[in-house]
């Protein structure tokens, strides 16, 4: 029987509001656990990498969302933000294709940039209201950091990334995760920005699970809303 991963890990969406909150808070209050986690992506797989993903044997979860929690989620996130002074960009999604700034982040990894590319593309997007999905916001992004821009902006063209990238998806299916953000430490799971001290604590030698009375343990949170899972309790999205 295989060994359990003991690696703390953080799954993370560039889509999600909810994943942005929570890398902003590791990345400002606890470096050092932002450091010592691992970070993997969660995406929303179109036509190709499903596929590829069924092929493989795995499997995304989605189940639709209704109106009112669409409007509900988009509530939540203007009161989260106001209670961390931030005011977001709403970016509108088109046909978004969330292989581009997925795929180029692990073409980042590659290059030893990975945090400094989640970090510009989550400012580009919920800061700026930059349209991710865009290759030329990827190509500026990978200008930006010094990065190969053809490499980046043409990812979800890249063969050997796309499988990659399904790598990553099975490791979701693996891992049971059903929504982001999403945090693991050994036998425990935790769901949700809300969730986040707990893992904290875990990772620093804590016990799972204690309740937290800092501040960080004042952030529940929802979903950006679309395809990718019931976006839940306010805890986290899909």
């Amino acid at each position: 029987m295989p060994r359990r991963d003991r690696t703390p890990r953080f799954y993370f969406s560039l889509r999600s509001p909810y994943s942005w909150l929570a890398h902003r808070q590791l990345r400002d209050d606890h470096p050092e656990v932002a450091d010592a986690i691992t970070w993997r992506p969660f995406w929303e797989p179109d036509a190709r990498s499903l596929l590829m993903l069924e092929r493989a044997g795995g499997g995304f979860p989605y189940v639709g969302m209704s109106r009112a929690k669409h409007l509900y989620i988009l509530q939540d996130v203007r009161r989260l933000c106001s209670e961390r002074g931030l005011e977001p960009a709403w970016p509108v999604d088109r046909d978004p294709v969330w292989e581009v700034p997925h795929l180029a982040h692990l073409a980042a990894v590659d290059e030893g940039k990975g945090p400094e590319f989640i970090e510009r593309v989550y400012r580009a997007r919920w800061e700026e209201g930059r349209d991710i999905c865009a290759p030329a916001t990827i190509a500026e992004v990978a200008a930006e950091l010094g990065l190969p821009e053809d490499r980046l902006a043409g990812a979800a063209d890249d063969d050997e990334l796309r499988q990659r990238g399904v790598e990553a998806l099975l490791r979701v299916d693996a891992d049971g995760v059903f929504g982001v953000p999403f945090f693991i430490h050994g036998f425990h799971k935790f769901w949700g920005v809300d969730r986040l001290a707990p893992f904290i604590a875990s990772v620093a030698g804590a016990a799972p699970g204690r309740p937290d009375t800092g501040p960080s343990a004042t952030a529940p949170s929802a979903a950006a809303p679309g395809r990718g899972g019931d976006q839940g309790h306010a805890g986290g999205c899909g």
